[in-house]
C-alpha cells in the first residue's frame, strides 16, 4: 500500500522543515500565543509531540522566540523613524553600540550603500528625534526620514518557496 511522502526541505542548519514543522510555525505565525493542545489540534499531533518539534525547532535556530507586538501611538510614541547613519570608519562600532543603549531604536541593521546602518525608531514628538539624532551625529552623517504609513507590517517569512514570475 502506497505510503504518504510527505516535502521534506531542509533549513540553514540541516532541520528538516516538513509539512507538519511547516504547518506548526505557520501557526505559530498567526499567533503565537496558541497552547500546545491547540497547535496539537491544528497539525493532528499530540502536545508531547508539538512540544518535541518546537524544542527541536528551537534548539537549531530556526524559532528564535515569541514576541508581543505594541502599537507604538498608544504608547505615546507618535513618530515612527527611519534614521540612516553613515559614520566614519573609526566610528563603526560605536554606531552599532549606541543603537543598542537608545531604547527608541527598535531594528538596526549594518547595510551596504552609501549609509552603513539603518534604523527605525519611535519617538514621543519631533523635540525627542532631535535628541536621539543628536546621539549619532558626533559620529557621522545622518538622514533621518518620518513615517508616514506602513502598508506592510511585520509578518512572518514566506515557508514555502516563492515561485519567482518570468
Amino acid at each position: 500500500m502506497p505510503t504518504k511522502r510527505r516535502k521534506n526541505r531542509r533549513n540553514g542548519n540541516g532541520t528538516p522543515l516538513d509539512d507538519l514543522n511547516q504547518s506548526l510555525l505557520a501557526a505559530l505565525t498567526d499567533d503565537a500565543r496558541l497552547s500546545l493542545a491547540e497547535l496539537g489540534r491544528r497539525v493532528g499531533l499530540s502536545s508531547p509531540a508539538v512540544a518535541e518539534r518546537l524544542q527541536r525547532l528551537q534548539e537549531v535556530g530556526v524559532v528564535r522566540g515569541y514576541r508581543v507586538e505594541l502599537d507604538p501611538a498608544a504608547l505615546g510614541y507618535s513618530l515612527g523613524v527611519v534614521l540612516r547613519v553613515r559614520p566614519d570608519a573609526r566610528h563603526l562600532r560605536t554606531v552599532a553600540q549606541r543603537a543598542r543603549e537608545s531604547p527608541e531604536v527598535v531594528e538596526c541593521h549594518r547595510i551596504t550603500g552609501d549609509d552603513c546602518y539603518f534604523m527605525k525608531l519611535y519617538v514621543r514628538d519631533v523635540q525627542h528625534l532631535e535628541a536621539v539624532i543628536d546621539r549619532f551625529t558626533p559620529y557621522g552623517q545622518t538622514t533621518t526620514s518620518i513615517i508616514q504609513s506602513s502598508p506592510v507590517t511585520l509578518r512572518g517569512l514566506p515557508l514555502e518557496p516563492l515561485a519567482l514570475d518570468d
